[in-house]
């Protein structure tokens, strides 16, 4: 990649989301945290809100109450009529839709950044779509420079031709952020402490790229699922 990420126009609306699964407590418990004090997420050039994506899983300390809501946000659930016996997750993947989309609209949030944990001795891992969402590799590659020293891998996980189901796939762009290991219901300090930073980091890049200071060019190894 040599050229200046993608979308040329600023970011204006950010999204942080934690929660997407109920036990994964680093991000539940900055979301919450955020929602009640949203000032550290703010930055002079863009609207930076903060989402806790799955409350009733996240209530109930568990990764999901019917089905898996990251991968919920496909355009079979999200266009299907509404029925009452729709998982939870489904109706919550709609209202999501709603808050940061339409999926694939112009209306749609420019950026999301999903937080995860994993009970996978993995350090910092960072999950985007494709190598396609030049920006979201650009920031890839700015954050792993945060700590050179600490591994820092890119996974992309769609395949050629299958629809997105993520979270952040809502949002024009967007990226998953996951860090372990961490087991399940459990926060370790630590690696709360990085993930703040981390997203810290996230944001100050984007002011960087809205005042067209970003850099012009990166080269990042990825691996796909």
């Amino acid at each position: 990649m040599c050229s200046r990420p993608e979308p040329p126009e600023p970011l204006r609306r950010v999204a942080v989301v934690g929660g997407t699964h109920g036990n994964e407590m680093s991000g539940v418990c900055l979301a919450r945290y955020w929602l009640r004090a949203p000032g550290e997420l703010q930055r002079p050039s863009f609207s930076a809100v903060p989402v806790l994506a799955n409350p009733a899983a996240t209530a109930a300390c568990r990764r999901y109450v019917d089905c898996d809501l990251n991968r919920a946000f496909t355009s079979a659930f999200l266009t299907a009529r509404a029925h009452p016996d729709d998982p939870y997750e489904v109706t919550r993947a709609r209202e999501l839709n709603q808050l940061l989309g339409p999926k694939a609209s112009g209306q749609a949030f420019d950026f999301v950044l999903d937080l995860h944990n994993t009970t996978a001795s993995m350090g910092t891992c960072l999950v985007a779509e494709s190598s396609h969402d030049v920006f979201a590799m650009h920031l890839c590659h700015h954050l792993q420079l945060q700590s050179p020293e600490l591994p820092c891998r890119v996974f992309l996980y769609q395949l050629p031709g299958e629809e997105s189901y993520s979270v952040h796939s809502v949002a024009k762009s967007g990226l998953g952020l996951e860090l372990g290991p961490q087991p399940q219901g459990v926060l370790r300090a630590d690696l709360l402490a990085r993930m703040r930073a981390l997203v810290a980091a996230a944001l100050d890049f984007i002011q960087l790229f809205n005042q067209d200071t970003g850099p012009a060019g990166i080269s990042v190894d990825a691996l796909s699922y």
